[in-house]
């Protein structure tokens, strides 16, 4: 259980802190890693060697090892190394696995918790946040014991250090995974009261800056904060609570917001592309809007450029591309959006329940199913279905896809999935 000492520490540091700042540490990612939630460049995008297009449990399948516990986190991936956060609920654990990118061997598993689980939605999991890894170290995110603890291992698995930052209260659990950021582990906390976006020390854990956020009406929220270069500035964006807000990442300061929108509820990532951010909500609102990055303050009236209301995705993450915005949503619905101004080009069903994210790859939306399928689609002005593959396992996590290979987590295993012969012959 969590020490009450750290609980009075977590209480300190959601008090908003100002002007502090950090030296940039850059990191220098490879197209061949997947360190973080949404890859290299926090878009949903790969930018490697093109991977198949069709699998099944016998095809195209490098190796499959069982994953421990549950959860529906997605694996991160850096250099040689493949780390999955999990948990077993009748053990009461929440773990840190890693694997071996070649082989899918396990190479340590390193408890984190042990007891302190909290109540969690059916479609929610106790190892929801996906980790994220810089090189040196590998940051994961636990709601535990009523705190949202971030604690980081080396790449080894030896745990450096253990942070609470901050209370959470629950309504079906915590989903939103950490974001890294020069020198920084963004981290955000919407809950039922007392709700906060951190940015903590990589090296030391220490809360760097903490700012208080607005509660929702009547329910928590499970967006994954984003950061990027967008309209010319760093600005970390967050949706969620009926409104949009975009932060300095170094700092907390609030840059601007538009209010009303697009939901209470938000359990998807905000893509960006140029000047301008994606954000599509959720419950009970329905809502896609394209908003102009560079205003300060409130924009409501002023930068929001288009808005749009059907075929919303709540859960799945939009994905922009070349002037394309592509959502698979919940219900299986796959539409492309003209991004510049909401103008539907295609909207086509394409079958099954999804929860994961799709991923753009080769030129391909990758778009697992909850029942198994991941289904693959053309990116384009004209729709088209390339592929149905079926595992037989169910998906709720997003996939990965670098170095021409997909990293695929079912509720029992880890895929890898790719051209067999090269594998073999590499």
């Amino acid at each position: 259980m969590m020490n009450p000492r750290f609980f009075c520490l977590a209480l300190f540091f959601v008090a908003p802190v100002t002007g502090c700042s950090r030296p940039a540490a850059t990191i220098d990612v490879s197209d061949n890693d997947w360190p973080w939630w949404r890859g290299p460049g926090r878009d949903g995008k790969s930018a490697g060697a093109s991977p198949p297009t069709t699998w099944d449990p016998m095809k195209n399948v490098v190796w499959k090892s069982p994953v421990p516990g549950r959860g529906h986190s997605s694996p991160s991936i850096w250099g040689e190394r493949v780390f999955v956060s999990t948990a077993d609920e009748e053990e009461k654990t929440q773990s840190l696995v890693c694997f071996d990118r070649r082989t899918g061997r396990q190479r340590w598993n390193t408890l984190i918790h042990k007891g302190g689980l909290e109540h969690a939605h059916k479609k929610n999991s106790q190892a929801s946040p996906t980790a994220a890894a810089d090189g040196e170290r590998v940051y994961v995110l636990f709601l535990n014991g009523g705190n949202i603890v971030l604690s980081a291992t080396n790449l080894e698995g030896d745990i450096l250090w253990q942070s609470p930052v901050g209370p959470f209260k629950t309504e079906h659990g915590y989903a939103s995974s950490p974001a890294v950021y020069e020198s920084l582990v963004l981290v955000s906390a919407d809950s039922l009261s007392g709700s906060f976006i951190a940015g903590v020390d990589r090296k030391t854990g220490e809360v760097v800056w903490s700012s208080p956020r607005e509660d929702g009406p009547t329910h928590g929220n499970y967006a994954v904060p984003m950061v990027g270069v967008v309209a010319g500035r760093p600005q970390l964006f967050i949706a969620g609570q009926l409104r949009v807000d975009s932060y300095d990442p170094r700092t907390g300061e609030r840059l601007w917001y538009v209010q009303g929108a697009p939901a209470q509820v938000v359990a998807n990532t905000m893509a960006f592309e140029g000047d301008f951010v994606y954000v599509s909500g959720g419950y009970p609102e329905k809502d896609i809007l394209c908003i102009r990055a560079d205003g300060q303050g409130d924009v409501t009236d002023s930068h929001v450029v288009w808005r749009e209301k059907q075929a919303i995705t709540y859960v799945p993450s939009p994905v922009v591309h070349e002037g394309r915005l592509y959502t698979v949503n919940d219900g299986g619905v796959a539409t492309c959006f003209d991004s510049k101004n909401g103008n539907v080009i295609w909207r086509e069903r394409v079958g099954g329940k999804l929860s994961a994210s799709p991923i753009l790859a080769g030129g391909h939306l990758y778009c697992p199913a909850e029942d198994g399928t991941t289904y693959v689609l053309k990116a384009g002005d004209h729709f088209e279905l390339v592929a149905s593959n079926p595992l037989g396992e169910g998906i709720f996590a997003t996939p990965v896809i670098c170095g021409g290979q997909i990293f695929l987590r079912t509720h029992d295993h880890l895929y890898c999935i790719g051209n067999v012969e090269a594998a073999l012959d590499g």
